[in-house]
């Protein structure tokens, strides 16, 4: 657990051993989010609820990794904070007030705090290119809109409605999500045929300071923008190449629930290394999360340089 999770945690009141009993408590018990229940954390985490991002298959990921090989050399690696990202927030609620979806502009704020600390390695991962400028703020009340499923029409008029710029800006929906998701991206490589779709969408109860516990260190947008520049989930492809096509990620089976030590679900020689449960790609608690990789990095730089670059 890093430094800045341990200062959000203390701002809450919670004293660690009292979260960690509470953390042991949810991966056994009933697990209730956003007003779903699910009969433990696990049975949330491999319920796919916590990202609802699709799946990449791999003639996909294939075609992804022929389009951007012509960035992958090191000629081409941008240097840190050396790309900058326009963020546009659509609060999309169904009344005033935090209790209708009304995210405050200091969630806000935080959470584009949170992303430039994860982004510039201040968590304890990488310093990657990426940067990230708040250049706007809207608020719709729409209870339709409010209540989106992944893929919906509504999901889509939102969308179309509320969207701005081009294919390097970030579009960050949030909303009171249905089906008990904590959010979804787009991928750069999808841009091209549907420019109107791309972005990231979150459970509005997410950002830094919700209520969504304990998803709620404004780590389910750092997951999803990871997402929007390129990453897979570290356990794609489980124990089989090429896996997320990320060299110093180790292979993962399943996606982690909680904050597992020593976990290692694929074995053997072939495979070294531990579960990268502590990289902001796989479905740890908030707090367990905290670095992105250097392959990790010049992966979504070259998809940016591939994709999103005017």
């Amino acid at each position: 657990m890093n430094i800045r999770h341990l200062t959000l945690l203390a701002a809450t009141g919670l004293a660690l051993s009292q979260f960690a009993t509470q953390a042991v408590a949810a991966e056994e018990g009933p697990f209730i989010l956003n007003n779903h229940s699910w009969q433990s954390k696990l049975a949330f985490i491999q319920s796919g609820a916590r990202c609802g991002t699709r799946q990449v298959d791999d003639i996909e990921a294939r075609e992804v990794a022929a389009a951007t090989a012509r960035f992958s050399g090191p000629e081409f690696a941008r240097t840190s904070g050396s790309v900058t990202i326009p963020v546009y927030v659509h609060v999309i609620n169904k009344g005033t007030g935090i209790e209708n979806g009304d995210v405050p502009e200091s969630q806000i704020i935080d959470q584009i705090n949170v992303l430039n600390e994860a982004y510039s390695g201040a968590t304890g991962g990488v310093d990657t290119p990426f940067r990230f400028d708040l250049v706007s703020i809207d608020r719709t009340t729409n209870s339709t809109w409010y209540n989106m499923a992944y893929g919906s029409s509504a999901e889509s008029q939102a969308k179309g409605a509320l969207r701005q710029g081009g294919a390097d800006a970030l579009n960050i929906y949030t909303a009171n999500l249905s089906g008990g998701l904590l959010g979804w991206a787009t991928f750069p490589n999808s841009y091209s045929r549907s420019p109107t779709m791309d972005g990231v969408v979150i459970l509005f109860s997410s950002v830094p300071g919700g209520s969504a516990t304990p998803y709620n260190l404004g780590d389910t947008a750092t997951h999803e923008v990871g997402h929007w520049l390129g990453l897979y989930h570290t356990f794609q492809g489980a124990c089989r190449n090429p896996g997320d096509s990320v060299s110093d990620t180790p292979f993962e089976r399943s996606a982690a629930s909680g904050c597992p030590t020593n976990r290692d679900t694929c074995t053997g020689s072939r495979f070294p290394g531990l579960d990268p449960v502590t990289n902001f790609m796989d479905y740890s608690d908030d707090s367990c999360m905290f670095q992105f990789t250097a392959g990790q990095s010049t992966r979504m730089d070259t998809q940016h340089q591939t994709y999103r670059s005017n």
